[in-house]
């Protein structure tokens, strides 16, 4: 099937109560192709009217889909994976049409993300709860889990059907309606994702997508409604840090994914050969367009040199282009600001005696395209040290213990995904425990799984995502007390 063919089948409008419908006010919006610059689709553009009219139909739909049975919700799951595994290579057109990264890494982010409906779709009726006597022995107690109720899930543009599932998967598995908000830069991936759930049973008013250019249009009216329960955000801290502080007044239940600063750490004991590879997967997985994509490279002085030379031969080998031309390894970035704001953090490490080892231009277009970039004399002063970069550009800092390389990777606001490589355990062990992270990549360079939980500490974020942890927030505990009926 063409693109065109792929697009043609993507619902445009809003999904409210089990309908795709247009926007209450006719708006819409345009979605480009990266690569091209070339329109791909227009899609409505949900208005605040029409973000609370999916509020009505989730909230609607909360009683009776909390009281579906988990097996029931269990097979919708199931279901929906076999339909995104059907149509996978569908979404990874769409995603390398509407984001741009490489044909096989859309491919792989359909894997990865299609693995947490099969996830949540096992965890649905294993969502356990405690029966036991008071310690005095006058009660019984009955502690339970249930659906936390409404949710508002706001996606990134970087993962855009990962991220869906990552969130809709433990919603539906919890017993929780929903309220979907795509990022307007990549919307289709979730448009048909949506459809396909809608296939696979999901209840009218249990899944709604509303969209749209206006981002606070939407977030802000849901957000003040009472009848909200929980929203779970994946994008910036300072977004974040708006959404917790909307969330307060109403006391919300909150989920944060937010931004990173991941630290990549070579001892002088490290296979180099691994240490190298692991550093183009943890940098260039998604074209540097990941939060969990290393940003600092700390290196210690005896094997720096070494490193960065072949980081550099390896990055510079790569190829670049359309990512839906065969053999390209590096797509465009997502749009000319981020492209612009990439090549910014370059001219200000150089600026302050960095050197460029391979790349540091952008490519001419059409299209927002930087060559792979090696950076080394790094110093904790420039920008690419504090900054999080979200493009393909590794700068190279060097330290001389273990002492040094902690207090250089432990120096920042965020606490998401972190990375070491050396062949010694006990040194291993003991920087696992000193740095102050979330996730932590030992010897390996992409650890994200379904089964594992994500998220970050400081202002990475709060709660976790994946995992036997992953439905627990959308739960909500409850405690019963009754009288022992052996006192009675």
């Amino acid at each position: 099937m063409t693109l065109q063919d792929v697009i043609a089948g993507v619902p445009t409008g809003l999904l409210i109560g089990g309908e795709w419908r247009p926007s209450s006010d006719g708006a819409t919006y345009d979605v480009e192709n990266p690569a091209t610059g070339e329109k791909l689709a227009t899609l409505a553009s949900a208005t605040s009217a029409d973000a609370l009219a999916a509020l009505d139909a989730a909230a609607g739909a909360q009683e009776g889909w909390a009281r579906t049975p988990a097996r029931v919700r269990a097979e919708i799951l199931r279901k929906g994976f076999e339909l995104v595994r059907e149509h996978g290579e569908d979404l990874a057109q769409l995603m390398t049409a509407e984001m741009g990264k490489p044909l096989a890494e859309a491919r792989g982010e359909v894997t990865y993300g299609n693995e947490f409906l099969r996830w949540f779709s096992e965890e649905a009726s294993r969502i356990d709860g405690r029966f036991n006597a008071s310690p005095e022995g006058n009660l019984r107690m009955l502690v339970r889990r249930k659906p936390v109720g409404p949710c508002l899930l706001i996606t990134p543009w970087n993962f855009p059907l990962a991220m869906a599932t990552r969130k809709v998967g433990p919603a539906l598995a919890a017993g929780c309606t929903m309220i979907l908000k795509p990022a307007h830069l990549t919307p289709l991936t979730s448009q048909l994702f949506a459809q396909l759930m809608v296939e696979a049973g999901v209840p009218a008013g249990v899944l709604n997508v509303v969209g749209g250019a206006n981002p606070r249009a939407i977030s802000g009216p849901l957000m003040a409604d009472s009848r909200l329960r929980k929203v779970s955000f994946t994008g910036s801290t300072e977004v974040g840090i708006a959404l917790l502080k909307q969330a307060a007044d109403n006391v919300l239940r909150t989920s944060m994914e937010l931004g990173g600063n991941a630290p990549f750490l070579v001892f002088a004991d490290a296979n180099l050969d691994k240490a190298v590879a692991g550093a183009v997967a943890a940098k260039m997985r998604n074209i540097g367009e990941a939060c969990t994509a290393a940003n600092r490279f700390l290196v210690q002085a005896e094997v720096a040199d070494e490193f960065a030379r072949r980081l550099a031969e390896a990055l510079g080998a790569l190829k670049v282009g359309n990512g839906a031309e065969a053999g390209t390894q590096v797509g465009p970035l997502v749009e000319a600001k981020a492209r612009d704001k990439v090549l910014e953090l370059v001219a200000d490490a150089t600026s302050r005696g960095a050197r460029v080892l391979t790349g540091g231009h952008a490519i001419a277009g059409p299209g927002y395209f930087i060559e792979p970039t090696v950076l080394t004399g790094v110093t904790p002063e420039a920008r690419v040290f504090t900054d999080e970069i979200f493009g393909p550009v590794a700068p190279i800092i060097t330290f001389t213990d273990e002492d040094e390389a902690v207090r250089l990777a432990n120096s920042t606001q965020y606490g998401l995904a972190s990375y070491v490589y050396t062949q010694s355990i006990s040194r291993a062990l003991r920087i696992g425990e000193r740095l102050d992270y979330g996730l932590l990549g030992l010897n390996a360079g992409v650890i994200s799984n379904a089964a594992a939980p994500f998220g970050g500490v400081k202002q990475s974020g709060l709660g976790r995502e994946g995992g036997a942890e992953g439905i627990n927030e959308y739960t909500a505990t409850q405690y019963v007390g009754f009288p022992d009926p052996w006192q009675e």
